[in-house]
């Protein structure tokens, strides 16, 4: 935006030089063009036959010198062919303005070189106020988007307009720059690839691991399962096994228990030599049983006949 604007405040200048014939008339188009605070690029006015004609004349031809400064140059090589050439135009105060302004665009390339020290010395100016002020005209005016440290004595300027003009013979050393930065960026850009590729490939193990444990734990959840169903099918088959056994043993113990009563109570109730007498009392009861009637002999009968079994 701020080029296209430049450019625009220069199209005037560019059709007066058609009728600039005289060096004068030239020489005048020179100090208008570089003292109109909106003009900041001059190589197609620089280029035009009329400006170019200036270094045929000894009176006119540090008119053209000083173009070129205002195109490319700076405020110190000013101050130096100011020195060496006295011929060369004095600059009026829209020029000094405007020509410390463009030498701020050139420094500003080397960020590391913006102390109000520096400044000072490359601009001519007296001290630190007026180094802030000339910053803050640049800004206001478009060309660069800086903020200033005072604390530090520093200015910190983070974009410059493209509003300088090339100087002669700089494009190969501008292409050598290029290059350099185009292999630094390729060589960030195989970096950054290769910790991208790093990263998937650290993600990915994790997600094997995660899901090899995954299976891992429901592997042992369902043997966990299987072993619970197994054990709780088998502990019900044996309880069963053993109420079977604990129920044949009780009815074997309560046999025996039984069969020891009955030796117990027929040897501590009768003596050998008594046996015969109990056996002929009972073989004796059926009559006294047989004279109470027929039912009543039948049933004492049943109980002689149990009491033999067991003697």
């Amino acid at each position: 935006m701020e080029q296209t604007k430049a450019l625009n405040a220069l199209e005037p200048y560019l059709a007066l030089t058609k009728s600039a014939t005289a060096p004068r008339a030239a020489a005048d188009l020179v100090t208008q063009a570089t003292s109109n605070p909106n003009t900041y690029v001059f190589a197609e006015l620089l280029q035009a036959p009329q400006i170019q004609g200036l270094s045929q004349s000894p009176e006119y031809a540090p008119y053209l010198s000083l173009l070129e400064i205002f195109s490319y140059g700076t405020f110190a090589a000013y101050t130096q062919a100011l020195s060496s050439t006295p011929s060369l135009p004095k600059l009026n105060d829209a020029q000094t303005l405007k020509l410390r302004q463009l030498s701020l665009l050139t420094l500003a390339r080397d960020p590391h070189n913006l102390s109000y020290a520096a400044l000072q010395r490359a601009l001519g100016l007296p001290d630190s106020r007026a180094v802030e002020d000339l910053v803050i005209s640049a800004i206001y005016a478009g060309l660069i988007e800086a903020q200033l440290d005072p604390r530090h004595q520093t200015v910190h300027v983070s974009s410059v307009s493209p509003l300088r003009d090339l100087e002669p013979n700089s494009i190969p050393s501008m292409l050598t720059a290029v290059r350099s930065w185009s292999g630094r960026c390729s060589t960030t850009l195989a970096d950054l690839e290769s910790q991208i590729s790093a990263v998937k490939a650290a993600a990915a193990a994790r997600a094997s691991e995660q899901a090899a444990w995954e299976k891992t734990q429901t592997k042992l959840v369902e043997d966990q399962r299987k072993s619970e169903t197994a054990g709780a099918s088998t502990t019900g088959a044996h309880g069963r096994g053993q109420s079977r056994l604990l129920d044949a043993a009780v009815a074997r113990l309560r046999g025996g228990n039984a069969g020891q009563r009955s030796v117990k109570r027929g040897s501590g109730s009768l003596e050998p030599g008594q046996e015969d007498e109990a056996m002929d009392l009972d073989e004796e009861e059926p009559d006294d049983g047989e004279s109470a009637g027929g039912v009543g002999g039948s049933s004492v009968g049943k109980k002689l006949r149990a009491s033999r079994r067991k003697l």
